[in-house]
């Protein structure tokens, strides 16, 4: 394989996750090339064949398998029950392997991941692409450059409305399909404040179901503690019918509010694709977040902060580094079993009633 070969790439699943972020972001990537998408759906197999020139399509997992040599990373974005599977297979073929969030059920079993990844020499990366989000980049910078001194909470909102529950495995109460919101967007809050703040030392958790016919967590808190005296308090919910603040960030000098989401999953939803249009992960002036001290900023309190560009693009460009020995892997299976820790330490508060110390 030579630097201007492209990396062959085979998806497992082609649902929201595989359709709408990893195979456009696999084939907008320099390096990365989309050999193969696996979906049994027909349906499915006509999309991928028509949004994909010259990809391939099969029915199973192990049609994928079978021809093992002819691939360089397997991508798997199928359901949550099907990660730790799925992706020890793959290992054991001697494939690199991205993993879709949250990578496990178990910081146990993503631990053991990693392991059998190091132990076979092989690259093992979860795709927590809300690192990559225009307003945790702008908040990473802000930290990075005093701006808000300090920094002593973090408050991050991940929250919905969507007072009907839509069904699907996301929703279903079965424990062995990992569902519900704090394994969704609950891995994402929480390993945005693992990455800025460093290890929870204790974590208290308040979870219910809401909805009438809803099987599993749609409104959950956790508030952690880091070891560095931070407290970050996050919430998900599918039950906000009033939105609030994306992120509040408050430090000894001053506190960023910034209000709104990302556009980059929007776009992606909407067929847009990285490369194909200037503009990329930008957002406007009005949804600017604002930097200031013992003001509103809904009144205009503050000085805008211009929000730095959202960057999806940039993980699997990183990740196709990495397989050539050209830089580190993005995300580790390690620090994904970090956050798991925490999750499943919500989970144990949340029914208890405890703070849970890690």
């Amino acid at each position: 394989m030579t630097a201007a070969t492209p990396l062959r790439v085979g998806l497992i699943g082609y649902g929201l996750a595989g359709s709408v972020f990893h195979a456009p972001l696999i084939a907008a990537t320099e390096g990365l090339a989309l050999d193969t998408v696996v979906t049994s759906n027909p349906e499915r197999q006509a999309q991928a064949k028509a949004e994909f020139t010259g990809v391939r399509t099969v029915a199973t997992p192990d049609d994928l398998f079978d021809r093992a040599d002819g691939l360089d990373l397997i991508v798997i974005a199928s359901p949550n029950r099907t990660h730790v599977p799925l992706a020890t297979t793959a290992l054991k073929a001697g494939l690199p392997v991205v993993v879709d969030k949250p990578v496990a059920g178990t910081a146990a079993e993503a631990r053991e991941l990693a392991a059998l990844a190091e132990e076979r020499g092989l690259l093992l990366s979860v795709f927590q692409n809300r690192r990559w989000d225009n307003d945790f980049l702008t908040l990473r910078k802000l930290l990075a450059d005093g701006e808000l001194g300090e920094a002593w909470r973090f408050e991050s909102r991940f929250e919905r409305w969507r007072p009907q529950p839509k069904g699907g495995w996301r929703e279903s109460g079965d424990p062995a399909e990992i569902g519900g919101l704090l394994y969704d967007l609950g891995s994402h809050v929480v390993d945005q404040a693992l990455t800025l703040f460093g290890p929870a030392t204790e974590v208290y958790a308040e979870s219910v179901v809401r909805r009438d016919g809803a099987e599993t967590d749609d409104d959950t808190f956790i508030a952690l503690t880091h070891a560095n005296g931070v407290r970050s308090h996050l919430y998900v919910s599918a039950t906000a019918a009033q939105l609030g603040p994306r992120f509040r960030v408050l430090g000894s000098k001053a506190g960023y509010v910034k209000y709104g989401l990302d556009p980059q999953e929007a776009a992606l939803r909407e067929g847009d694709r990285p490369g194909t249009a200037d503009g990329w992960g930008v957002e406007p002036e009005s949804l600017y977040g604002r930097v200031g001290a013992g003001e509103s900023p809904l009144t205009g309190g503050g000085r805008a902060v211009p929000t730095l560009p959202g960057d999806y693009p940039a993980y699997y460009a990183a990740v196709a580094r990495a397989l050539r020995g050209e830089g580190a892997n993005p995300v580790t299976a390690l620090e994904a079993a970090d956050t798991l820790d925490v999750l499943e330490a919500a989970r144990r508060s949340a029914v208890e009633k405890v703070t849970v110390t890690l």
